[in-house]
This record gives C-alpha cells, structure tokens and sequence, in this order.
C-alpha cells in the first residue's frame, strides 16, 4: 500500500499582487500619505498584513469590492464634503479664537517648562472645541512667555492658525 501525499492547502488566501509585485488593496478609510476612501492602492506586503488589513483601513481589491464603491462613492462625496463644510466652520471659529496657556516663567519671562501642542489642546478643550494634539503644528515647543501664532490642520486641504498666549501662572 503506496503512502499518498495530501496536497497543502493554504491557510490564508493569497493576495492579489500588483502590477509592481505589491499587494493591491482597497482603502475604506482615508489614510494619510496613502490614498482616500474607494481608491485602489498597491502597498509592501507586510504594511498591507500587519496594519492596513488588521486595522480594517483597507480590503483586498476585487471586482466585487470595486463594483460595490462605484455604486457608494456619490453617498461617500456626499459625507466627505459635509465633513469638509464642518471642519471648515470649525477653522473659522477657531481662527476667531485667543486663547490663554498658563506657565511657570522667571522674571525674564523664560518658562521652567515648555508648553507644547498638549497644553494647547486642553485649553482649545476648556472652550469647548475638540482637537486632537496631531493636529497642532508647531515649529518647536513654545519656552517663552508671549503671542505666538499656532497652525492648526484640520484636514489635508484644511489649516488655520490661533493666537496663543504664554502667560505667568497667577500667583495664589
């Protein structure tokens, strides 16, 4: 009695390569750098493995998948600008914005501390405006009291800027 050998099945599913050897996936989310929701994108296999599928940001692009946008993608516009007109009523109110961030500063005005994109958050918070600290770009951390003029990026055509002010801490 001869021994048959079993054929090896694989335990998951090929993915479909790309025309440059990559995996070639579906972004259902926006990624930075990377493509907005419904684009067809070719990435390096362990990128596609260990983040973008895990993560659920993307799906692997089939024919199905890719009929199935088509028909979605006026509904996904449609989202994607009332979200823009929001983010960009909220740069509005936020450009309108002066906001104080108290500090600790010797006489000369230089802060024991820094206040980075953190402070500024919780103070935007304080006056009920939701950002997150990425969204904060600063040119370095902030180590002297005064003015300055903070770029906030909403969205990737979006940016606005805030007055802030370094203030001494009150004293008790």
């Amino acid at each position: 009695m001869a021994a048959t050998k079993k054929k090896r099945v694989p335990q998951f599913p090929r993915l479909p390569k790309g025309p440059n050897g990559g995996i070639q996936l579906m972004l259902i989310q926006s990624v930075e750098h990377l493509g907005k929701s419904g684009d067809v994108i070719e990435v390096k296999p362990g990128y596609a493995n260990n983040f973008l599928l895990p993560e659920g940001l993307a799906i692997v692009a089939t024919d199905h998948h890719k009929r199935m946008v088509e028909k979605h993608r006026v509904k996904l516009q449609d989202l994607e600008k009332q979200r823009l007109v929001g983010l960009r009523t909220l740069a509005d109110q936020v450009s309108k914005q002066s906001i104080n961030v108290e500090a600790n500063a010797n006489d000369e005005g230089h802060l024991y501390g820094s206040v980075g994109a953190t402070e500024i958050v919780a103070a935007l918070k304080a006056n009920g405006f939701h950002i997150t600290a990425d969204q904060v770009k600063l040119e370095g951390v902030l180590k002297e009291l005064g003015l300055y003029t903070v770029k906030i990026q909403m969205h990737a055509d979006i940016t606005t800027e805030l007055k802030v002010w370094v203030v001494p801490t009150a004293a008790h």
